[in-house]
């Protein structure tokens, strides 16, 4: 049975507090908040209702009573408090504690590394029987495929998880203590980098860029011409393009992650900068201008959408066009 009490709130609003029972100890305390406007009938009529919506719920066990809440918040502290294995302790505390202080793009990589190169060894591993051997062998099987500069952000990753498992006593002691970090082989080629492209190559890329469309031949060159990134042309709106003194405003980046879709994030070093571009790639973006609705905020649109244009996109063209000039 159910019973009432009558009472009033901080506010002095009229409120009362519905106890339902089961007959067998079992009891559960509710408010019940009338409209002010209600009648006596209508709050008596209701507060029938809710009281017996009350006991339905406690007899089909969907509310618990204090007792019951607290015993179930102490199973789930313990039940926390088991040893977890690797995947366990990335998935329920290493990750989402990075997601407070890691940029979403950066969150996601460390999520495909994760399930791509390391929970297929270690993921059914306890954590603390996890040796030094195991991650020396984990990281010379990832040598064999993968760029060295892969298999040290697996060492950084790897060591930045143990340590907080460390630090929050998960593990009494750090296997990576005992793991040194990956050295490039002697016998490792050289990488080949460039820093900026050659007059000779900015050359070649130009006439291999004369049949290509207008959008494609601004985008390439702006990111020749000032060396901002993907994301931050992207990012660019033609208010922040001044045709009068040839300057654009770098002020966003776009990026994508597959849980997020794209979204907008500060540019490089978190700062809005002011980029010179040079009279050709203005004469192309005022080219390009003209070719859009002038209602069109972004430069860079996808095709045959005002939307701007998808901060992958760049990358899938460019290995098209580097196929293609061969």
């Amino acid at each position: 049975m159910a019973s009432f009490k009558e009472k009033l709130d901080k506010n002095g609003n009229r409120i009362y507090e519905v106890q339902a029972s089961n007959g067998r100890g079992r009891r559960v305390w509710r408010t019940f908040r009338p409209e002010p406007t209600w009648s006596k009938r209508t709050i008596q009529r209701e507060l029938q209702k809710f009281a017996a919506e009350l006991e339905q719920q406690l007899a089909d066990g969907e509310v618990l009573t204090r007792e019951e809440t607290a015993q179930k918040a102490a199973a789930e502290a313990v039940e926390a408090a088991k040893i977890k294995t690797f995947r366990q302790y990335a998935e329920a505390v290493y990750l989402p504690e990075k997601a407070a202080t890691l940029a979403e793009k950066t969150r996601a990589s460390y999520t495909q590394l994760l399930e791509q190169h390391v929970f297929p060894a270690l993921g059914h591993v306890l954590l603390p029987e996890i040796t030094p051997a195991m991650i020396k062998a984990l990281l010379s099987s990832l040598s064999e495929e993968l760029a060295f500069a892969s298999v040290t952000k697996v060492y950084a990753v790897l060591h930045n998880l143990f340590k907080a498992a460390l630090l929050d006593d998960t593990i009494d002691r750090n296997p990576m203590d005992k793991v040194p970090r990956p050295r490039k082989s002697k016998d490792a080629a050289l990488p080949t980098e460039h820093k900026a492209f050659t007059a000779e190559e900015t050359r070649y890329i130009l006439r291999c860029l004369d049949g290509e469309p207008l959008k494609w031949r601004a985008f390439i060159l702006l990111l020749i011409d000032t060396g901002c990134r993907r994301g931050e042309a992207c990012g660019l709106q033609w208010q922040s393009v001044d045709f009068d003194t040839n300057t654009i405003t770098i002020e966003r980046n776009l990026q994508y992650t597959s849980e997020r879709g794209v979204y907008e994030t500060l540019p490089k070093n978190g700062k809005t900068r002011v980029v010179d571009i040079s009279s050709d790639v203005a004469a192309l973006l005022q080219e390009l201008r003209q070719s859009q609705l002038v209602t069109v905020r972004w430069v860079f649109t996808q095709d045959d959408s005002p939307e701007s244009m998808h901060p992958d996109t760049p990358t899938r063209y460019s290995s098209d066009l580097a196929n293609g000039m061969g």
